[in-house]
């Protein structure tokens, strides 16, 4: 999908937090997935394309990003994050969901799961903030610029001038100079549409918390829902001890995936290998299950 089929293909849906966007393709059991930050559902476009044949695959905007709308007095923390995501399942009718997260939105991911574990048949969990590790030190200046009221007037500018924009772009993408103008813009331009927009996507990254992660520690010990962990290893922000630290605190964890060089947003760039991995480990969830009865 191009971004004028997946604008066309997005709908929404209204729940207690407010108007959740999303696009779906596929049918029967659910696939749902969450992104990075600053980035929305548009990540998954091609991933949920490929597995359209094997799932009813979901790619929601969170809260403060892509085309979700939300009032400026709603919570954006990641626990209220992860409510939304309940409530959106609630409003959709979907009670079980195989759950994949990237970033924030696998950080999330983390939570839904250790607080809702019977409503995922599998978990999918990459880069993201895990336990304590909020902020990495090369995301300070993100943290500080939003609180300060400056990360969407800076965020306008770069719109403005999108060759640049590529360049500071490559500690989140391994290839930034393969990202069209489109790609960049159905990402980006959301987030600063309107003043309520720039002022609910400063209060996300502003509500980030690394309490909100250690907080779950001892419901992710006690997690055994079939779970692949996918880490790209040349991700600055959240380093691969990240991936073996979730792996020895989810006994559901059943393998960890290395992608050499790859970077946090690598979703973007290796969909056919993420859709061929995820394709195998619900099978294998499936399986499990199966054999459990």
């Amino acid at each position: 999908m191009n971004a004028s089929e997946f604008e066309r293909s997005r709908r929404y849906v209204r729940t207690e937090f407010g108007e959740v966007a999303y696009v779906e393709r596929g049918s029967g059991d659910v696939a749902l997935f969450m992104h990075g930050y600053p980035l929305n559902g548009y990540q998954w476009r091609d991933i949920i394309d490929r597995l359209a044949d094997t799932r009813r695959c979901i790619a929601l905007d969170m809260m403060g990003a892509g085309h979700t709308k939300v009032p400026l007095t709603q919570d954006l923390s990641y626990p209220a994050q992860a409510r939304m995501v309940a409530s959106f399942l609630d409003a959709l009718g979907i009670e079980t969901i195989d759950l994949v997260g990237n970033d924030s939105g696998s950080a999330v991911a983390q939570i839904f799961a250790a607080r809702t574990p019977d409503r995922v048949r599998s978990l999918t969990l990459t880069n993201s903030v895990v336990h304590d590790n909020w902020p990495p030190p090369a995301s300070v200046w993100l943290v500080e610029s939003a609180r300060a009221g400056t990360y969407k007037t800076r965020l306008k500018t770069l719109l403005g001038d999108l060759d640049q924009f590529r360049v500071g772009l490559g500690h989140v993408f391994e290839h930034p100079e393969r990202l069209t103008d489109e790609t960049l813009r159905a990402y980006y331009a959301p987030l600063v549409a309107t003043d309520v927009d720039g002022l609910n996507l400063e209060r996300f990254i502003s509500s980030i918390d690394a309490s909100h992660t250690r907080d779950i520690e001892e419901l992710l010990q006690k997690l055994h829902v079939p779970t692949l962990i996918m880490w790209g290893t040349g991700d600055a922000l959240f380093e691969l001890k990240w991936a073996y630290w979730l792996k020895a605190n989810i006994p559901g964890v059943r393998r960890v995936i290395e992608l050499p060089g790859a970077k946090v947003w690598f979703p973007e760039e290796y969909p056919a290998l993420v859709s061929d991995t995820l394709r195998a480990h619900w099978a294998e969830a499936c399986s499990l299950a199966q054999s459990a009865r």
